[in-house]
């Protein structure tokens, strides 16, 4: 079913209750913001996540943990400050969301071949001419458990999804909370993590798959700020003592990267009242 609403079209029926509102307006803008940000529940860091959008005007905006149903998902308020949203929950946990208000293609993907989870990780749609895929890895909790087992199980058939996605789109921008710190540079502390889940060498070497996908990492792209990270733990005053990871990534194709002139962490909104324990990261691409 489709209808109107202020000038968008809404096609329901996406899964079992999921939605898309397309853009009509499909101009072309001279320069791309992508954006990912790991809010830990949108229903409370809603305000949070208009704020942001107000502020910084992210093209793309890819949203993790949103831990909200579908039929909870707030488009009323995302459509009021000109944005559309494609996304795919689940109560309590998980949950992902791409947020445009560049022209988006219909031609979207909620879960990966092949892999039979319920659990709502992935979200990819083309927004202009570039595949996006919004991703929330799994944590794996520890390197004995079957978490972990379960994350290097979900991290390959990410890669043969890419493999594939590659055949079909040039431009490919994969975003989202990876939690996977790819270097020691990405830690505060390596020899304390050192074998840890987040810095363990499967984990690294499924990092490294993606990228022989054909990506790079765009924030390597740049002489970056020693000790910037995306994530820090709420106890034991890690933010304030910057005892972080950087575990939030945007990997964009090799073809593109001549093309991303700045790629940041803004550590803003982790200064909040109740923020989410991840900072939002943001490339830039001259189109």
């Amino acid at each position: 079913m489709i209808c109107c609403v202020r000038g968008r079209s809404v096609i329901k029926g996406i899964g079992k209750s999921e939605f898309i509102l397309l853009s009509e307006n499909d101009a072309q803008n001279k320069t791309m913001k992508l954006s990912s940000w790991n809010v830990n529940s949108l229903k409370v860091r809603l305000p949070q996540v208009v704020d942001w959008l107000k502020l910084n005007q992210p093209d793309v905006l890819c949203l993790q943990e949103t831990k909200l149903q579908d039929a909870h998902f707030p488009v009323d308020e995302i459509a009021e400050i000109g944005y559309h949203a494609i996304f795919s929950g689940q109560k309590t946990y998980n949950g992902v969301a791409l947020l445009s208000k560049v022209n988006t293609d219909t031609d979207y993907c909620t879960a990966l071949p092949g892999l039979n989870d319920p659990q709502k990780r992935l979200i990819a749609a083309t927004c202009n001419d570039i595949r996006v895929i919004c991703i929330y890895v799994p944590n794996g909790e520890r390197v004995d458990s079957e978490k972990y087992s379960y994350k290097l199980e979900w991290l390959k058939a990410l890669t043969s999804f890419l493999q594939e996605e590659r055949k079909r789109h040039s431009k490919i921008a994969l975003l989202g909370d990876f939690n996977i710190a790819p270097t020691s540079s990405d830690v505060y502390d390596p020899p304390a993590w050192e074998g840890k889940v987040l810095c363990s060498a499967p984990e690294r070497e499924a990092f490294q798959q993606l990228l022989a996908t054909g990506l790079v990492d765009s924030f390597r792209l740049f002489t970056q700020p020693p000790g910037t990270y995306t994530w820090w733990d709420y106890r034991m005053m890690s933010f304030r003592r910057n005892h972080g990871l950087r575990i939030d990534h945007i990997l964009i194709s090799a073809e593109m990267a001549h093309s991303c002139t700045r790629c940041w962490v803004d550590i803003a909104p982790r200064k909040l009242e109740r923020p989410s324990d991840h900072a939002p990261i943001t490339a830039e691409l001259s189109l």
